[in-house]
């Protein structure tokens, strides 16, 4: 759930406007330009929902990324074949850009066959260990249960790697806010509206008709919820699938230098999505909508609650 502020300058007046979007389902408006009623349109609520999630997803960028990199960690079972003699022996390369990190000799010894019908090198194995691209063994960037920890990321991918997947992130939540909060105040304005109809005199000002009942607010933010996850969940995948990869710095700095460009139409590279991760995108959407409605239902009722017997007295 998040708290907009959005500031925007009216076209008559020049005054600044000022609406800010409540946890509880109300919502206060300040204005300069002489508007009467305190009502936000749907309109406002989608500006603001958009820009709160743009905001959201550059602060928390990446701390999702340690979190989605220790998940990965957690559940992954990879068996190292190095034997324990072995692990003691590491490059300065690599023991700089990956502390307690070592090639897979398996893999190192497979690589050294291959290259061994090309040239006569002594001491292949140890020449090779100098190359970052070598980590692996195989020329392949490390296992992401290996990179987990903020210095090993920064130190073998940048800081930049914080950052990953910043445009599918933006997307996603600008959406999810945008979609959350319109949502919930086209709800919010249906419930008020069906509670008027039948008011003599008809009231002027949402102040008129009175309080929502807490029960139905609580509904439509769940409903809200379970529809912004929806509609967001695509690129959800596609920040998720862009954590887990390990790029290092030399592979990024080859990449710009030879000009790489992003695979897929305009519309993927923009949003951060991989023309192989087509099939998958709508994976887990409906775990998604329950944690999303759930997550909102609970909050905005923890809310009232708290209100309701903690607050007031």
């Amino acid at each position: 759930m998040r708290i907009s502020v959005v500031n925007e300058w009216s076209n008559l007046s020049g005054n600044p406007i000022f609406f800010i979007q409540h946890l509880s389902g109300s919502h206060a408006y300040f204005s300069a330009d002489g508007r009467e009623d305190d009502r936000v349109y749907v309109s406002e609520a989608l500006m603001a929902g958009v820009e709160a999630g743009f905001l959201e997803s550059l602060s928390s960028s990446p701390f999702e990324l340690m979190k989605t990199r220790a998940q990965v960690a957690s559940a992954s079972h990879i068996s190292n074949s190095t034997p324990v003699k072995e692990k003691s022996i590491v490059s300065p390369s690599i023991a700089r850009l990956l502390r307690g990190y070592s090639p897979d000799m398996k893999a190192l010894n497979h690589s050294a066959g291959l290259l061994s019908t090309l040239t006569k090198y002594p001491n292949m194995i140890d020449a090779l260990k100098e190359y970052p691209w070598m980590m692996a063994g195989s020329g392949r960037a490390p296992f992401v249960s290996n990179v987990r920890r903020t210095s090993d990321i920064i130190s073998l991918e940048g800081w930049g790697a914080l950052w990953r997947g910043l445009g599918s992130g933006v997307v996603r939540d600008s959406i999810f806010g945008g979609i959350f909060f319109s949502s919930w105040q086209f709800l919010h304005r249906a419930m008020l509206e069906g509670k008027a109809v039948n008011m003599d005199p008809p009231p002027r000002f949402d102040e008129e008709i009175g309080p929502l009942s807490p029960l139905y607010v609580t509904l439509a933010a769940g409903f809200s919820g379970s529809i912004a996850a929806a509609a967001s969940h695509c690129f959800d995948t596609a920040r998720t699938r862009s954590q887990c990869i390990v790029l290092p710095k030399y592979i990024s700095m080859e990449r710009r230098l030879l000009k790489w460009t992003l695979p897929g139409k305009r519309f993927e590279r923009l949003a951060g999505i991989h023309p192989a991760d087509r099939n998958i995108l709508l994976h887990g959407i409906g775990l998604r909508m329950a944690r999303s409605g759930i997550a909102s239902f609970m909050l905005v009722g923890g809310y009232f609650w708290a209100v309701d017997h903690l607050v007031s007295r």
